[in-house]
């Protein structure tokens, strides 16, 4: 055969490297050298190939100093919301310190914040990430862009499915969704070996898939942050070659199936061939429908319409009256009276005394007036659906936490949560008091660095005079939970160990028999009575109606099962944000199964 002629060999060769580039060097954000003939490098690698439409994107930082000198690096990251076309785009913000040992190699992860899409965009949503170093070692910056139809999932993949199967998933996924709604790309890549070991890493994205043996290789740290975040609603997909393969042998909690509910996520195992091959339209019919909205799609709609927190809440009027009439005030005194009475003709430089003091006058008035009428600090509701593991080395609770708040004047905005957690700014309706809203001009200007386990947070999660929504997911320990204890005849005996009365306790027994029980005080048995399937679903329907769309379908699609309780409180386990916000109204809704001490 004939080689082909040198300018078709020369094209083929620089396809070939596009080609090498985009699917080897996507996660590569940079690599400097900052000293000429030395081995000294500073690399940036995201461990994902694209950001999730929010949440956060882990970044692999690795400094090789070969210098005799400890080096220290700064790394800012900005976070731009392309999706957003109708003005300014929202903006998240970090910032990173690295110490970097003199002849050492010094690696760490960043979790780098991810701005949540909020505006109402006909082209989906999505981010630039950039990330930019500075310090002994100089200047050097990298970003990762990503975009997402509203409703398509983000998801990820790991290389050894990704590799044979990403052609025919992207097509597939393009020919289904018109040019304008986002991506064409199915999921994001990546590698089973270097997986971050948080599960705010995750906390983005809808689903995972991987093969049983990537399962196997992920580092066991990684593998429980995996199992972390598909409590909180993730989606695990395995395909496996074996199909003897169980959960169970895979290291996935107690059951020899082949398909779970995993607190409020789901876990599904597969079989595959050895090629390893997809089939695009399976995998898109799975992926890319069901009842529970994505959250993407959730945090763009589930708060800016009929938000049942928001109904309860209520709304309050702009009294734009009063503030008229100080400003007709105004503009009468500082006009006509001041040029006639004040400074008249033969004393107009008192006009340079006289216009100051009506000014400073005036606006001390409107500031006194604002305070008499929105005080200081805000109030808010707060509802929350949480999911508790206790026992098998868990003792965890998986928080979904709604809020709404209404601001008077505030004085700051900064705070810290101090367990692990994702916090999304939601659009909620339009009011003369909504900040971000689906119609919004403009996105708003956050600040979130994670420090350890904590999250310090400042800018514009709460303003003045504002209404403002929130999302959070968390994970934080407890020692809660419901014990069954015995008693006279076939009626359960229900003691709860948490710190805070339970108002209601629905359970389910191991024979699908429905109970319930009130007024659970710690400590403290308490013998339910029986309830009827239909009143027990009639009564979960109410309480799961007080949620948005997404997380009130994660609650009844796992509802009724047996050997669980769902239980309501008005209090409990919150995550507590900005401290000037007085939460009036608080509403727990938490659900796990029930133990046998």
């Amino acid at each position: 055969m004939r080689p082909p002629p040198p300018r078709r060999l020369a094209l083929l060769t620089l396809l070939l490297a596009l080609t090498a580039v985009r699917a080897g060097a996507q996660q590569t954000l940079f690599s400097h050298s900052p000293i000429p003939n030395n081995a000294t490098r500073v690399t940036a690698e995201a461990l994902f190939s694209r950001p999730a439409p929010g949440g956060f994107l882990p970044v692999r930082v690795t400094v090789v100093n070969k210098t005799k000198d400890p080096a220290t690096l700064r790394f800012d990251t900005q976070s731009n919301d392309s999706g957003h076309y109708r003005g300014d785009s929202g903006r998240l913000d970090s910032s990173f310190t690295l110490e970097a040992a003199a002849e050492r190699t010094t690696s760490q992860d960043l979790l780098v914040p991810v701005v949540t899409s909020s505006g109402a965009s006909y082209y989906g949503s999505g981010s630039n990430t950039r990330i930019t170093m500075s310090g002994d070692f100089g200047r050097m910056t990298g970003s990762l862009s990503s975009s997402y139809a509203t409703d398509q999932p983000a998801l990820l993949m790991s290389e050894s499915l990704h590799t044979p199967n990403a052609s025919k998933l992207d097509s597939a996924l393009s020919s289904r969704s018109s040019s304008h709604r986002g991506s064409s790309e199915f999921a994001a890549r990546f590698n089973p070996l270097r997986m971050p070991e948080d599960w705010r890493a995750y906390g983005g994205f809808d689903g995972m898939i991987l093969t049983d043996d990537d399962w196997m290789k992920v580092p066991a740290p990684a593998r429980n942050a995996i199992l972390q975040w598909c409590r909180l609603g993730g989606r695990i997909g395995i395909r496996t070659l074996n199909a003897s393969s169980t959960l169970s042998s895979l290291g996935i909690g107690e059951t020899g199936g082949r398909e779970a509910e995993y607190g409020l996520g789901r876990i599904e195992l597969r079989s595959i061939a050895a090629s390893l091959e997809l089939d695009p339209a399976t995998m898109l019919d799975r992926y890319q429908a069901g009842r529970i909205p994505v959250l993407n799609q959730s945090l763009r709609s589930d708060y800016s319409g009929s938000w049942p927190l928001y109904s309860s809440f209520g709304k309050r009027g702009f009294n734009y009256a009063i503030f008229v009439v100080v400003l007709i005030a105004f503009g009468i005194l500082v006009g006509p009276v001041n040029l006639f009475v004040f400074a008249k003709s033969g004393m107009r430089h008192k006009l340079f005394v006289t216009t100051p003091l009506i000014s400073l006058g005036t606006s001390a008035l409107l500031v006194l007036l604002i305070l008499l009428k929105d005080g200081l600090g805000g109030s808010g509701s707060r509802a929350a659906l949480v999911e508790v593991r206790p026992g098998s080395g868990e003792n965890a609770a998986y928080i979904l936490q709604e809020q709404i708040s209404r601001t008077g004047v505030l004085v700051g905005g900064s705070f810290t949560l101090g367990d692990p957690a994702i916090v999304h700014p939601v659009p909620i309706p339009d009011s003369p008091w909504a900040r971000l809203t689906a119609n919004s001009h403009e996105g708003g200007r956050y600040k979130a660095t994670p420090d350890g386990g904590d999250l310090k947070l400042s800018g514009d999660w709460f303003q003045s005079r504002s209404e403002q929504g929130q999302v959070i997911e968390a994970v934080v320990p407890t020692r809660g939970r419901i014990e069954l204890r015995p008693g006279s005849g076939d009626q359960p005996v229900l003691v709860s160990t948490f710190d805070f009365d339970l108002d209601e306790v629905f359970y389910t027994d191991g024979d699908g028999r429905h109970w319930h029980a009130t007024e659970l005080k710690s400590g403290q048995p308490a013998r339910a009575g029986a309830l009827s399937g239909q009143l027990f679903n009639t009564r979960l329907r109410e309480q799961a109606n007080r949620l948005g769309q997404r997380h009130r379908e994660l609650l009844t699609d796992r509802l009724p099962q047996r050997n669980r309780y769902f239980a309501t409180s008005r209090g409990g386990m919150m995550i507590e944000t900005f401290d000037a916000i007085d939460w009036n109204e608080d509403h727990c809704l938490i659900t796990g199964p029930a133990v046998t001490p």
